[in-house]
């Protein structure tokens, strides 16, 4: 069988691509050389220079682009990324391309935390990665802003974490479904709040604590679960005057499970959102009791 195959169109463009590795000092030269290029966003070059420090990077197709005349038209947050971070990096070099290929770069949309845990074969994905997502913005930054291109969770980062533990994840996503049905929550502060809480506390009776948050049958008037069935369900909603984000979702939901665990610690049990200086609560850990040798 004989397969055509395409050849080369006739053109005076001559584009050479090369792997190279990119010092900051290299990021330096290449960025004075800069033409027009968009407005830099920190928060983004913020994010990948933290990939990059955590040993993240991966070389790919995307890299930095000359034009004819040498100028640098795209690269500029990777390579402002490699200045903050400190750190060489190997990427792909363009030169040669024409100036008018500015206006259609970076137009596609990007691959997204879901788009990548696909090739796991996981089921709801897109929950599933914004439940890894929270889990990480909590224990990195838990009193800084969950929006924005500083609270950029890189895939490989979503990617690694659903492998290290996959079946705590899987479960939380379930979990997370099924008692957005009875909270206040939404799907993802739910599943996210669950998992952070039963990973300190191994010990801890979570079939009795779910149990009383689906049914709330029997359930004393003191009790911190009925508490947190009766926060009204339409404050995080769109468009709510008094909508809830994600930090005051899930703050209310460890707050709930702290005065369940140790109620004798905790006083007057008050369910509401984060107040303006007001750190996140730590979910409290139970663990097994050692046993002493006789």
């Amino acid at each position: 069988m004989t397969i055509a195959v395409a050849g080369p169109e006739q053109s005076e463009e001559k584009l050479v691509s090369r792997i190279v590795r990119v010092t900051p000092e290299n990021a330096g030269s290449f960025l004075s050389r800069a033409s027009v290029n968009r407005r830099l966003d920190r928060g983004y070059v913020k994010a990948l220079a933290g990939a990059i420090s955590r040993g993240e990077w991966r070389l790919t197709h995307q890299g930095i682009a000359f034009d004819k005349s040498g100028a640098l038209i795209d690269g500029q947050h990777r390579l402002y990324a490699i200045i903050e971070a400190n750190t060489p990096v190997k990427m792909l070099v363009f030169d040669g391309l024409s100036e008018e290929v500015f206006t259609v770069l970076d137009t596609v949309k990007r691959r997204s935390g879901a788009d990548t845990l696909l090739s796991t074969g996981a089921k709801y994905v897109t929950l599933l990665s914004s439940t890894i997502r929270h889990v990480i913005l909590f224990k990195v930054m838990p009193n800084g802003p969950w929006t924005g291109s500083q609270a950029h969770v890189s895939n490989d980062r979503i990617l690694a974490a659903y492998n290290d533990d996959k079946d705590r994840y899987e479960e939380a996503v379930a979990i997370g479904r099924e008692l957005s049905k009875h909270l206040f929550a939404s799907q993802t502060a739910a599943a996210a709040a669950f998992f952070l809480t039963t990973e300190v506390a191994p010990a801890a009776n979570v079939e009795e604590w779910l149990r009383g948050l689906k049914s709330g049958a029997s359930l004393d008037l003191g009790d911190a679960r009925l508490a947190l069935r009766e926060v009204p369900r339409d404050t995080q909603k769109r468009g709510s005057k008094r909508r809830m984000g994600m930090r005051d979702q899930m703050a209310i939901y460890i707050k709930a499970w702290n005065a369940w665990v140790e109620p004798e610690k905790i006083g007057e049990l008050r369910l509401r959102r984060l107040r303006k200086g007001e750190k996140m609560p730590m979910p409290i850990a139970v663990n097994f009791e050692r046993q002493e040798r006789v």
